[in-house]
């Protein structure tokens, strides 16, 4: 590090504070490189929360001499610049990366390293508030390192850090809620019914196919995406498990009437939602109708117990024949209706902590705009 601060209250480019590099991956091809790894490889999927201190995956000692990764030291910061741009996390560990992710080591004394950390998450949402959108799926280092920002004196940086750390850190607590939450229903419905793999109350068993009164595999396949996000349409869609609006062009016979669940059949396999009566299915979705004897919300619950993605990512999609064929356990309607209760009570906290957590990233995107805006 230098001596002393030199760019204080100077709009500085990130390549001027920071070593910046990416990784890369050995070839899976090679056993050799993967079997019995001991070197932390860190993917996306591996940055979900500030500190990353363990990887899902790791190399071995020849996977790392004969690829372009690069063992990065605790402390370094971590930047994703391929597909799901502006992930940031901090290393506490020594590790490797893979080519979607850059490593950037802080240079100079003029940086605190977490409001360098909260510059980088702060890209991101500032796009999106100025309309710009994210309209790349990937930057390279060249870019990254030509990214300017603006220093303030190291305690203006320490204060801005404590604001916005104030802020996460109630976001933090308001998700760990909301997880407690779904604890508590999935809790609440084994104890009452057992799970699939294990029928503790001896419950009658039948199949998907035989509790339903509509079962489709697809639907409609929408003909147009509106790019105004201002442009409201009256059929809610289903897409990589979310609920949104923005699809039209539906047929008005091929809306289903009833409560149902869908299901996703490809990409999130079993990502599984209660829809109310008047919703059209969708490409991609097997909807059900169930009969009178089973409710909705019981339903969507066993499903997710189901886990109808197996091992994972190499199950190519959910079959209609293979889903009819899943078995059900299906306990005394009384008992379902007693668990909708219990689960309608439980989304009353869900929706004030979710509303919560709603307010608290609009602040924090906020102050962000304040502190790092343009």
């Amino acid at each position: 590090m230098t001596d002393k601060p030199q760019f204080v209250g100077k709009k500085v480019k990130l390549g001027e504070l920071c070593e910046i590099c990416s990784g890369g991956t050995p070839k899976r091809s090679v056993a050799e490189y993967w079997k019995d790894g001991t070197i932390p490889w860190v993917k996306i999927g591996d940055m979900s929360e500030k500190y990353v201190s363990s990887t899902e995956e790791r190399i071995t000692d020849a996977g790392f001499n004969n690829s372009s990764v690069k063992m990065l030291e605790p402390g370094t910061l971590l930047y994703s610049i391929f597909a799901s741009i502006g992930a940031v996390s901090i290393l506490k560990i020594p590790a490797t990366t893979n080519q979607a992710i850059a490593g950037l080591k802080i240079k100079d004394d003029s940086l605190d390293r977490d409001f360098l950390y909260h510059y980088l998450k702060s890209r991101e949402s500032i796009s999106k508030s100025s309309g710009r959108g994210a309209a790349q799926n990937n930057i390279n280092l060249t870019i990254l390192r030509n990214m300017q920002v603006t220093l303030p004196s190291i305690e203006i940086q320490r204060s801005i850090v404590r604001n916005l750390e104030m802020i996460s850190n109630q976001v933090t607590i308001a998700e760990s809620h909301l997880m407690d939450l779904d604890a508590l229903v999935k809790s609440r419905f084994v104890e009452m019914f057992g799970t699939p793999d294990n029928n503790i109350h001896s419950l009658p068993i039948k199949t998907m196919g035989g509790i339903s009164e509509q079962l489709i595999a697809g639907g409609d396949k929408p003909r147009k995406i509106s790019k105004n996000k201002d442009l409201k349409h009256p059929y809610p869609v289903f897409a990589n498990g979310t609920i949104a609006d923005g699809l039209q062009g539906f047929s008005e016979e091929a809306r289903v009437n009833k409560s149902a669940v869908t299901i996703a059949a490809r990409g999130t396999i079993g990502f599984c939602l209660v829809r109310e009566p008047g919703f059209t299915p969708i490409v991609r979705l097997i909807s059900l109708v169930p009969k009178p004897s089973i409710n909705v919300v019981y339903l969507k619950y066993f499903i997710d117990l189901l886990n109808l993605a197996g091992s994972g990512s190499s199950q190519a999609q959910l079959t209609l024949p293979a889903f009819r064929e899943q078995q059900i356990l299906v306990p005394e309607l009384k008992e379902q209706l007693e668990f909708a209760t219990f689960v309608a009570q439980v989304d009353k906290s869900r929706f004030v902590a979710q509303q919560q957590i709603e307010k608290l990233q609009m602040l924090y995107d906020s102050l962000a705009q304040e502190y790092f805006g343009d």
